[in-house]
């Protein structure tokens, strides 16, 4: 059977995640309910990151297996039934064997702070305002020492059964006028991954968490090691690799 790629973008902030909760208005149970209008039929759909509630996608990509699409008027007909939040930019065929989850080589995220001297309110569905002066050359060492493969179990909710075994290939922290942004790739993440880093970043930037503990931090893999967690509005899934 034919397999489809969707790549699209949305702003989480009316979604509660991306995967389909039972009573809950989330991207992927959107998405699915206006293909099944679409289309006739039921599909499921394999995604690149399972973004949580309030998390936001510049590029997100989506596959599924359908007999016969024809992508320029499906493309056109989800713009209309679930746009503006959600838009649509591409649906092509690939491989037969393609999925969007286990294809994927690497992730990108952007995380945004506005540190500016009040917030920007035409901003403030994607980027955190924490109103505190931050030390970025601490901001800047620590996400350099995330680099590379570790056990990233302090940073990431415990699923039973589960690895948080990943590969970081960058991190760092880049100014841009009154925002500070915090770019990081991998091969993958694990849930609150990214926002339990910048927290950990940011507690050493705020002076809260001592400099040079992040390698005992990591080595400790326990939780409760990371005192702060971001907020999920500042994060947006930016791109995946195939």
């Amino acid at each position: 059977m034919p397999t489809w790629r969707i790549d699209l973008s949305y702003d989480g902030t009316g979604y509660r995640g991306y995967a389909s909760q039972v009573g809950l208005r989330t991207v992927q149970g959107e998405l699915e309910s206006a293909l099944e209008t679409i289309l006739g039929t039921g599909v499921v759909t394999s995604v690149a990151g399972r973004t949580d509630a309030g998390v936001h996608a510049r590029h997100q990509v989506v596959s599924f297996q359908h007999p016969d699409v024809d992508p320029v008027p499906l493309a056109r007909s989800l713009n209309g039934i679930l746009g503006p939040e959600m838009s649509f930019m591409a649906i092509s065929e690939t491989q037969e064997d393609f999925s969007a989850r286990f294809s994927a080589t690497w992730r990108r995220y952007r995380y945004l702070i506005d540190r500016g001297p009040a917030p920007d309110p035409s901003r403030r569905h994607e980027a955190w305002f924490p109103g505190r002066v931050v030390d970025l050359r601490l901001m800047r060492e620590v996400a350099a020492d995330l680099v590379g493969e570790h056990d990233f179990s302090s940073f990431c909710r415990h699923v039973e059964g589960k690895s948080n075994v990943r590969r970081l290939t960058s991190a760092e922290w880049v100014e841009n006028g009154d925002f500070l942004e915090f770019w990081v790739e991998a091969n993958a993440f694990c849930h609150q991954m990214v926002r339990s880093l910048v927290g950990h970043t940011y507690d050493i930037g705020r002076g809260f968490t001592e400099p040079g503990s992040t390698a005992a931090v990591i080595a400790a893999r326990d939780r409760s090691q990371v005192a702060t967690v971001a907020p999920a509005h500042g994060l947006t899934l930016w791109e995946v690799g195939y």
